[in-house]
């Protein structure tokens, strides 16, 4: 006989036991950690990193399995969701950020509050409450602005605190006490993702506070990402890591072309990308001279990406100049994966009836 929905045999347990499912949004500051966190969990590269901040702007859905142990907790599947680094918008791609982020908070099961152990914290000291927007009131900090989407929430918040191996153990201690003044968190955790210290433990509490529930995702499922975006987030890393100043931030990076490789061990896929940038300038960065950067960022991106496929990849990058974009609506919107594949969808169910 089949088991009810949400509950599996347990024979290490000898019993049997209810699974354990839920969302669990990743909430924090740009740099906080996010999606290194985020990639320790899963075991996998789910989500791009860099040293620079505002590397993601798309919430990304990482999925780990959590086998049962023995007298302290059942099975569980825990779909975290990394968000953008929370801060004020400047820009209609902020203003799309920010609500990548919102949309995140409004279905999730639990919240984990990512600060940075090695960064001052800017929140006001004389209220829990961040100050309000009025004539002559103080400017809201980054921080303050974090905090307040917190406030707002009507589900359990663990403070994470992150990059522990960074700074004495004796500074740890007083940061946690500053930060619980302002919110009364369900749990403290500290952890370094790198080393993965205190990971277990942040787990372990996850399942304690999740519902019974179904599976969202196959067991072998670790992210719902498509193949075509993460290439797409493959190439822009790699603009990240070999381009400076402004234009990491000015880029955006478009899939025209993804052509698996045939089964032939041989055979290659083919990929063909453009990089949006906003003015000529950034263009040339972007080419270098001779087309050395270009090819550069071509030769890192296509690394990953044959890692990522397990094939060969043939890889080709051009370059589009679009003024502004950032501040365009309709073309930050276009970037949105889920919204490509719906064209994607659209244009071959059209192609499929003129066939017919």
């Amino acid at each position: 006989m089949r088991a009810r929905a949400g509950i599996r045999d347990n024979a290490s347990l000898g019993e049997t036991v209810a699974l354990k499912s839920g969302f669990v949004a990743i909430l924090g500051r740009p740099n906080a950690g996010k999606s290194t966190l985020l990639n320790a969990l899963t075991g996998e590269k789910v989500a791009i990193v860099t040293a620079k901040p505002q590397t993601t702007r798309n919430r990304i859905a990482g999925v780990v399995e959590v086998p049962a142990r023995k007298g302290k907790h059942g099975a569980a599947q825990i779909v975290f969701v990394d968000t953008p680094g929370v801060h004020k918008p400047a820009s209609q791609l902020d203003r799309r950020m920010l609500q990548e982020v919102h949309e995140a908070l409004e279905s999730r099961d639990l919240v984990l509050l990512l600060v940075d152990a090695t960064r001052k914290v800017k929140l006001h000291e004389d209220s829990l409450d961040a100050p309000k927007s009025r004539p002559g009131a103080p400017t809201r900090s980054e921080d303050e602005f974090l905090f307040s989407l917190v406030r707002k929430l009507d589900c359990p918040v663990f403070l994470v605190v992150t990059k522990i191996d960074l700074i004495r153990k004796d500074e740890l201690l007083p940061l946690i006490e500053s930060l619980t003044h302002h919110y009364n968190f369900a749990e403290v955790i500290p952890v370094s993702a790198l080393k993965r210290d205190g990971l277990d433990l942040l787990l372990r509490k996850i399942v304690e506070v999740l519902p019974v529930g179904e599976r969202y995702y196959p067991k072998d499922q670790y992210t719902d990402q498509p193949l075509r975006f993460m290439v797409a987030e493959l190439i822009r890393e790699s603009i990240l890591i070999e381009t400076g100043e402004e234009v990491p931030y000015a880029s955006a990076v478009v899939i025209e072309e993804f052509e698996e490789a045939p089964s032939n061990p041989k055979a290659k896929a083919r990929i063909s990308a453009a990089v949006y940038c906003e003015r000529e300038g950034q263009k040339a960065i972007l080419i270098g001279k001779g087309g050395s950067k270009l090819k550069a960022i071509g030769t890192g991106a296509r690394r990953k990406i044959e890692s990522l496929l397990g094939v060969g990849v043939f890889l080709k990058l051009h370059v589009i100049v679009e003024p502004g974009w950032r501040e365009s609506r309709s073309f930050v919107e276009s970037l949105d994966w889920r919204r490509q594949l719906d064209e994607l969808a659209g244009r071959q169910t059209g192609e499929g009836e003129k066939d017919d």
